[in-house]
Formats: C-alpha cells, sequence, structure tokens
C-alpha cells in the first residue's frame, strides 16, 4: 500500500517550469497548449494501465448517441465534465476517448500563455477536495483564466455515466446503496458498480459547449438558474453605497473644519450635490453591461462558478432523467394514489350517485379498472425482452434502419414526449421500444388493447411496455375518469408516451382515421395542469413483409378477426425462419402542444387540476381534432419508399401485373427520379439501391418473380402475393398520388387545357386529401399543381403545346408508356367515389343513413373487386368508404340529420361525379353504374343481413 502523501506526489502530473516556459516562443506556430500523459512515472504508468486492463475485462460499456465534434483548433483546451468523482469514472472514460479516438481524458493539459495546468481532463462537478460551499476546483480554475483571457478557448463536453438503465425505485434500499451523493464513492460502491452492472453500463457524450458563451449567458441571466449579474450587481451596489455614506460623513468634517458650517444653505447644496452624483455614479457603474472587469471587482467569481455548476449539473439530470425515466411507485402503491386522489374520489362519488351503489363500491370498481390497466414495469423484464429481441430481429429482418432519430434525443431532456407511430403490425409494440431503449432513451408507456392483455404474454407486455384500456368505454364515466388520471399521472411524472392514433392496426397499408380518444386525453392533462410541455412524435413504421399479411387480406374479404391468444402467438413463432427484409422507422417533425395552443388560443393551466370530467371548450375540441390530422400528416410527410413499395407501385399499375424486365427498371428509375426532383417532404426517405438492385431484392423476398423469355426476361408478381403488394404500395400511395391523378387527366384525354386540368384537381383533391392525409394546403394548390405538370414536362410524360395545352407524348414512345403506367394507381380511388356517388344518386336524397351507405359501399367493392379488379382489396377496406362520406358531409355536399343519421343532398352529387369522365373509361363508369344499381328488396335484404352479422359479432365479443 503506498501512502496517500506519497502517491500524490509520485502521480502529479509534471509541471513546465518557469524557466523552460520562458524559452518558449509563444509566437511561433508550435501550439502553446500541451498534453502530457497523466505522469511519467513508471509507477504512476503501470497503476493506470493495470487499472485500464482490469476495468476492461470487467466493464463492457455501451455507447449512446453520436460522439462530440470538435473544432480542428489545436489551441481549444477541451474537457469532460462528470458530475460524480470516481476512480472508475475517470479510467472508463479515459479508456473510452481511446477507443473512439477523441482527445484523452486522463492527461495533463497545460496552456503555458494562460497559466493552465491541470494533471487531467476531467471535471467533476462533485468533487471531493471542493471547497468554498462545495465547488468544483477545476471549474474554478477555468472560470478564472477564461475571465482573465479573452483570447482562451476552453470547450466543456458533459458526460453521462449509467451504471446499470433499472429506473430506480421510490424509498428502495438499493437506491439509498447505489446513490449518488457529495463524498467520494467508496471502494465498496465503486466494486459494486464494476461488478454488478459492469455489463449493463452506458456512456453518452453530450455536445461541446463553450466554457465562454456559458459564462455570457451566466452573467446576462440567460442560462438556468438566477443571473449572476443581478447578484453581484446588487452586492456591488451596497459596496459602493456605503463607500457614499463614508464620502459623505468626511466631507461634513471637512466642511465643519474649515467652517462652512455656518452657512447652512450652502452646506445642504454641496452635500446634495454629492450625493447626487454618487448615487448617478453607483447607477452607472453598476446598470452598464456585464463586465468582466466589474465581476472580478466584486468577486463574483464564486458565484459564477456556483451558477456555472448549477447549470451543468441541470443538464446533466434532465440527461439522466431523458434515459431512465421518473422514479417507479410501487404498482399497489401507484393504484392507491389513483383511487384515492381527488380527482377520482369526486368521479366515485358521481358513480355512486348515478349507479345507486355505495362509495365503498364505487371505489372498489374504480380500483377494479385500475388493476386492469397500470403498467408494472419491471427492469428485468425489460432487459430480458432487449436481449430477446436483438436475437429476434436478426433472425427476421435483414437489418432495422432509424431515421431522423436524434430530432428525438434533443427533445427528451426538455419535454413530455408523446409517441405517435402508425400502426401496421403487432411488432410495432415491440419494435419502437427496442430501437428508443437501444439508442438511450427511456422507452414509453403503451397503451395497448386489451385484446392483448392473454395469458402469457400479457403480463410480460405489462411489466415492460403496455398499460392496457378497453377498445371501448363509451359511456362509462368512472372507467373514463380513471384512464384520465392515470394518463394524468403519467404525465405529470414525465413519463414518454406512446399510443397508436389509428385506434387499430391497418389492413390495407393506408393511414386510418385518427381516434381522437387518448390524444383529448393528453390535451385534457396538459390544460389541468404541466410540469414539462408535451411535444408529440409522429412515427412512421414500414416493413417489407408483415406477419399478419394474409390475415389483413382475408379479413378486409370479410372473414372475422382472430381473437389473440397464446396458441396466434406460437403460429407467428413459426414464421420466424422466413425472411421479412427491412424494417423502417422515421421519426417525423415534433409537433409541440404550445403550438397549437397558441394558434386556438387556448390557455394554460385553464382546467381544474382536481377534476377529470371538466369538458374541452369548442376552442380546445377544435385544436384535437387539428393535432389528429396534423400527426397523420407528419407521419406521412415521414414515410420511407422501400424497393419493396416502389416494386409494388410499379408492378400492380401494368397490365397483367408483369413488364419486361427493361422496362421495369426504367419505370422504378423514373419514380425514384420523380420523388427526388420534387420530394414529398424534407423528411421523406427514399432508397439508394439501383433499379437492378430492386428487382433483386424483390425475387429475394419471393415477392415477384423472373420469367425467362428469348424476347427478354420478364418480372411478375409472384403467385398470391398481389393482395399483399398492394398493402405495401398503399404506404406510399400519397407520395405519387397527384403525380398519378395530372398523369391520369393528361392520358385519358389525349389533350387537356392546363386551366381546366388544374380546376378538375381542385374540385377532387379534397376527396384525395382526406383518403391519404396530403399536406399540401387547398389554398396553395394551384401552384403545387404546377410544380408538379412542371416536373412530368421535364421527364418527358407529358408534352406542352400551344395555348396552354397538355399533350400526351407520341403513342408508340416510352414515355407514352411509363405515362399510362404512372396513371394507374389514382383510378381505384376514383372509381369508388364514383361508385358511392352513383349509389347516392340511384338511391336518393333523404332514404339511407351514414352508416347504411358505408355497408352498402363496402357489399359493392367487395362485388366489384372480385368480379372485375384481380381480388385486389382496397375496395374492402369500410375506412375508406367512411373517409369519403365524412369529406363529403365536411365540404356540405352531404348533410346528416343527427337524430336520425339520413343523408340529404342536392344536384352538386352530380357535378362531383361528372368529373369522373375525365379520368375512368367509359367501360368503367358503366360497370360501376351497373354494380350501384340496387332496387328495394335487394337494398333491404342487404341491410338485414348486414345488420345480423353485426349482431353476431358482437355477441362474440361479449
Amino acid at each position: 500500500m503506498i501512502p496517500k502523501f506519497l502517491k500524490k506526489r509520485i502521480f502529479k502530473a509534471p509541471v513546465t517550469t518557469g524557466d523552460a516556459a520562458a524559452t518558449k516562443d509563444l509566437d511561433s506556430d508550435i501550439s502553446p497548449v500541451v498534453q502530457k500523459p497523466y505522469s511519467n512515472a513508471p509507477i504512476n504508468q503501470l497503476y493506470r494501465k493495470l487499472s485500464g486492463q482490469m476495468l476492461d475485462v470487467a466493464v463492457k460499456p455501451k455507447l449512446l448517441g453520436e460522439l462530440p465534434e470538435f473544432d480542428d483548433d489545436d489551441n481549444i483546451l477541451r474537457f469532460y465534465v462528470l458530475q460524480d468523482y470516481s476512480r472508475s469514472n475517470s479510467i472508463l472514460i479515459d479508456l473510452q476517448t481511446q477507443e473512439h479516438n477523441l482527445p484523452p481524458a486522463l492527461v495533463g493539459v497545460q496552456d503555458i500563455a494562460h497559466d493552465i495546468k491541470e494533471n487531467a481532463a476531467i471535471i467533476f462537478l462533485h468533487h471531493p477536495h471542493a471547497k468554498d460551499s462545495q465547488l468544483s476546483p477545476r471549474l474554478s480554475r477555468l472560470v478564472s483564466a477564461v475571465l482573465q483571457h479573452p483570447e482562451l478557448k476552453v470547450r466543456l463536453v458533459p458526460v453521462s455515466i449509467l451504471w446499470g438503465r433499472a429506473p430506480e425505485k421510490e424509498d428502495s434500499l438499493f437506491k439509498l446503496l447505489t446513490a449518488d451523493n457529495w463524498q467520494d464513492p467508496s471502494i465498496t460502491k465503486q466494486l459494486f458498480n464494476i461488478g454488478v452492472m459492469g455489463r449493463d453500463t452506458f456512456v453518452q457524450f453530450h455536445p461541446p459547449q463553450d466554457l465562454r458563451t456559458l459564462i455570457n449567458d451566466s452573467l446576462k441571466g440567460d442560462g438556468e438558474g438566477f443571473s449572476v449579474f443581478d447578484s453581484v450587481a446588487s452586492d456591488l451596489k451596497d459596496s459602493l453605497a456605503q463607500d457614499t455614506l463614508l464620502k459623505d460623513r468626511l466631507l461634513k468634517d471637512t466642511l465643519l473644519k474649515e467652517g462652512a458650517l455656518e452657512d447652512s444653505e450652502l452646506t445642504a447644496n454641496i452635500l446634495n450635490d454629492s450625493a447626487a452624483k454618487n448615487s448617478n455614479s453607483i447607477t452607472n457603474e453598476v446598470d452598464e453591461a456585464p463586465s468582466y472587469a466589474m465581476v472580478a471587482a466584486a468577486d463574483g467569481n464564486r458565484e459564477l462558478v456556483r451558477s456555472l455548476q448549477q447549470q451543468l449539473n441541470i443538464y446533466l439530470d434532465k440527461q439522466r432523467a431523458s434515459m431512465l425515466g421518473p422514479d417507479l411507485s410501487d404498482r399497489r402503491n401507484l393504484v392507491d394514489k389513483l383511487v384515492y386522489s381527488p380527482a377520482i374520489k369526486n368521479a366515485i362519488e358521481a358513480e355512486a350517485e348515478a349507479s345507486g351503489i355505495s362509495v365503498r363500491e364505487a371505489r372498489a370498481l374504480a380500483k377494479g379498472y385500475a388493476n386492469e390497466m397500470v403498467n408494472d414495469y419491471s427492469h428485468s423484464i425489460v432487459r430480458g425482452f432487449y436481449k430477446f429481441l436483438t436475437w429476434l430481429w436478426t433472425q427476421l429482418y435483414d437489418g432495422v434502419e432509424v431515421h431522423h432519430f436524434e430530432r428525438v434525443r434533443e427533445l427528451a431532456a426538455d419535454y413530455e414526449l408523446v409517441y405517435v407511430p402508425c400502426h401496421r403490425s403487432h411488432v410495432d409494440y415491440l419494435l419502437l421500444s427496442y430501437v428508443i431503449y437501444k439508442r438511450g432513451l427511456s422507452i414509453p408507456y403503451v397503451a395497448a388493447g386489451d385484446n392483448l392483455d392473454v395469458p402469457v404474454l400479457g403480463p410480460l407486455l405489462r411489466g415492460a411496455v403496455a398499460f392496457y384500456i378497453r377498445r371501448s368505454f363509451r359511456g362509462n364515466a368512472l372507467y373514463t375518469a380513471v384512464l384520465r388520471e392515470y394518463m394524468h399521472t403519467l404525465i405529470t411524472r414525465n413519463t414518454p408516451i406512446e399510443y397508436f392514433i389509428e385506434g387499430g392496426r391497418s389492413r390495407s397499408g393506408r393511414l386510418l382515421p385518427p381516434k381522437m380518444g387518448m390524444l383529448a386525453m393528453t390535451v385534457h392533462s396538459q390544460l389541468r395542469h404541466s410540469e414539462k410541455p408535451v411535444v408529440f412524435i409522429p412515427t412512421y413504421i414500414g416493413y417489407e413483409r408483415i406477419m399478419e399479411g394474409g390475415t389483413y387480406v382475408g379479413e378486409l374479404k370479410g372473414k372475422p378477426k382472430e381473437s389473440e391468444s397464446l396458441i396466434g402467438l406460437l403460429k407467428v413463432g413459426r414464421k420466424i425462419e422466413r425472411i421479412f427484409g427491412n424494417v423502417h422507422l422515421s421519426f417525423g417533425t415534433p409537433l409541440h402542444l404550445s403550438d397549437f395552443m397558441q394558434k386556438f388560443d387556448v390557455p394554460a393551466n385553464s382546467l381544474p387540476a382536481d377534476r377529470t370530467d371538466t369538458p374541452l371548450d369548442d376552442k380546445a375540441s377544435a385544436m384535437v381534432d387539428n393535432i389528429g390530422v396534423k400527426v397523420m400528416q407528419h407521419i406521412n410527410k415521414a414515410a420511407v419508399i422501400t424497393p419493396v413499395s416502389l416494386l409494388s407501385l410499379v408492378l400492380l399499375s401494368a397490365p397483367k401485373s408483369a413488364l419486361d424486365e427493361d422496362i421495369c427498371r426504367e419505370q422504378i428509375a423514373l419514380y425514384q427520379g420523380l420523388a427526388q426532383q420534387l420530394p414529398y417532404s424534407a423528411d421523406t426517405v427514399i432508397t439508394d439501391m439501383s433499379p437492378q438492385q430492386i428487382i433483386d431484392y424483390g425475387i429475394k423476398l419471393k415477392l415477384i418473380e423472373r420469367r425467362p423469355h428469348i424476347l427478354g426476361d420478364i418480372i411478375q408478381i409472384a403467385g398470391k402475393q398481389a393482395a399483399l403488394l398492394s398493402y405495401f404500395r398503399n404506404n406510399i400511395l400519397h407520395v405519387f398520388i397527384l403525380l398519378s391523378f395530372l398523369s391520369a387527366l393528361v392520358a385519358r384525354n389525349g389533350r387537356i387545357e392546363r386551366s381546366r386540368l388544374n380546376s378538375i384537381a381542385e374540385q377532387l383533391y379534397p376527396f384525395l386529401q382526406s383518403e391519404l392525409f396530403l399536406y399540401y394546403p387547398a389554398h396553395g394548390l394551384t401552384e403545387t399543381l404546377n410544380k408538379k405538370v412542371d416536373s412530368l414536362l421535364a421527364n418527358g410524360l407529358i408534352v406542352e403545346l400551344s395555348d396552354g395545352m397538355l399533350s400526351v407524348p407520341e403513342t408508340n414512345s416510352k414515355c407514352y408508356q411509363q405515362l399510362q403506367v404512372l396513371a394507374t394507381p389514382v383510378e381505384q380511388s376514383l372509381e369508388r367515389y364514383f361508385m358511392t356517388l352513383a349509389l347516392l344518386a340511384q338511391q336518393g336524397s333523404g332514404n339511407l343513413t351514414e352508416n347504411e351507405v358505408v355497408d352498402l359501399c363496402h357489399l359493392l367493392g367487395q362485388r366489384l373487386s372480385v368480379l372485375y379488379a384481380d381480388d385486389i382489396p382496397d375496395f374492402f377496406d369500410r375506412a375508406l368508404f367512411t373517409s369519403f362520406i365524412s369529406a363529403l358531409t365536411r365540404l356540405d355536399y352531404l348533410q346528416k340529420d343527427e337524430e336520425t343519421g339520413i343523408l340529404t343532398f342536392d344536384q352538386r352529387i352530380d357535378l362531383i361525379a361528372h368529373h369522373a369522365k375525365y379520368v375512368l373509361s367509359p367501360d368503367m363508369m358503366q360497370i360501376l353504374q351497373q354494380v350501384a344499381s340496387l332496387n328495394e328488396e335487394e337494398i333491404a335484404h342487404a341491410i338485414t343481413e348486414i345488420s345480423n352479422k353485426k349482431q353476431r359479432k358482437f355477441g362474440r365479443k361479449r
């Protein structure tokens, strides 16, 4: 054992002597900043090497986030900032800096020109040798150096080290054992961290911060905490005021000695002038802009360092909270807190009075509801899921590609994150949480349907990410109150939340209309009380193969939905050996709730904090609806154009779903070029595969096949894959729909005036916008249309003649064939619109309800798809007909009676249908007319059968 006094001498970094410094030419090209090893003493080098090797064996840290980027300037001093002092932390950071080629941490930093001689490049905010109100000694020295030398550049790199990522339990003995404090961490604690947490250790380097900028912000009061300038200025004013009183007394004594006090009026004037001058002097000296000289004069360095240290501590605390999440309450305690909260007490009393039961019975009912939904977070289950999913993704997918995640990391420390992804598959729950956890942020609590609360799987999901809610609870006021209060508890505790705004999985690949219930609860909570501002994270999830694909097609065709069960889980497990390609997660542009509150003039804290039943007013309700639409639009803006979706779009638009391989390559290249030349959004991601690579990739996934032919190979959709590929086509249909629509208007008419084309497009655009959540505003649509037309012209797909006339290219040209393929995707949407309008016109105004129209259109769509549309399931999707009817109602083409639901309309319906002739062929319009022609008996029979089917389905659910 080396004595402590001797160890300090041996391990102390060598310092350049004054004589050596004097011989240095500071004006030469050699940098005055010198970095030397922690010590040149052999014993220290051996100590450091052995410690590093032992730690490297026991600890396998994982790097979170991006590595810091440094300016290429040798004169900049760089220091790493840690909250807590420990030898293990020091060595761990040194090892990480070596591994990632960063400026080393355990070095002696010397800057002779600025008299800086530090034996390491690490600043510990909680240092055992801290004195003067526990200030960091190294930070204090660096602040003084920066104040004295305006040219000195110092960069601070905050670093988070997590020995394990389990959120802390409130009042936990384990928390007491591992708690950080101001004392030098004991050997026991350090050995515990290394031995128990070594394989679960995480390191994150945060962006470098300029120390001089931090000082300036702190002096001006722009940083976190109080203004150092105000504090020091106040002290300085008091000091100057005392000096002034002393000067006045001396002046008075002088006048007395000289006999000037005999003239009392003269004396008063002299003293008043002196006081006024001194007062102005004090005000002028102190109220000027922050001055380093003034701070030094006022001995403000101590306050300044304390402020900087506080800022850095707060910053690192926030980063830690964003990675771990808040402290956890025991599930039983959380349920009790919910049930006995003031808001739920009011709800219980209301339920008891309304239902005629006792308060105790109502409270037991509320407690049962809480037990149904409350998450039971277990870090061991999360770790188990993480390891299992790491293996599973390698079995299922070629890779998990993540886009735009850094924008989420930037918000995590200061905002309440609400993830609002699209819902494609049951895998979504696990995939999104896995990606978030792997990248170092706290996993969100996921609102899952209680249909997933099945034996074995249900408790595991509850222990990891899920809190369960019923699929429907309309009219159950007490259940609604408990859910609202639980949501409010999560939000006020700054727990990240995730819910699927569509309410269920999309069976067609398009986004479903948003369900506003969870969104309204989030807004309701924020208006009751807010700890952090809420920000919504729209998230796009895209697959290239999907496990439930066959099930989705069957459900769209009318097969009953299969209930989730352990057997169903085992059936899915049989597919693990199959190849599912890549999966993509793209995080869209965040939506800040405060921006919507300002837009709709909704004040903060406008709802009572102790009530859950206060309804949102009209402004807040309109705001919720607007947020829902914007979330869907931003999910679509973050779409990923994958190889599979491109293949699907091209081949499903071709006759017989097949193309010559050369033509297929050219069509894929055309779609890629259109998407790149005029991007749908800056957030949209386009595959960088070449057309040939895309074709080969589709063959590998067994979605398409190559048929050899002597005149050239043919690429066609593999057997029974057309219905499934329509799902992936619909994922990106919104990106190309306007180009397809404009192409169809030109292709089906041969020639059309540009003004007429714009007029028809503007008339039908609101229905396409409603179906596909297009973000282009209607008031600026003409400009958007002109850009799309110019893009088609630039690629030779259409030709501009004189007098604003647009025409197709030569009929035998390559461009003409490409135009025909591009024009096809929009046709199915317009066919559905025309069929619905034909049904309404044939039945007449005031004869059908909204639900009856949707049900009949669904039946007609199924029949049309089987007879004429190659069994493509787009016509089976009820949501598409619901969206169209809603758009007609919103635009006042239809009027709905609130009591009966009966729809009424006028001749304007015929005007919309009239535009269909510009896109649809006469034969198709005739077919749609025939399919929509139903007599009264057929209508009555169909409605009766649909009603009976719904009742049977409802009976099974109960």
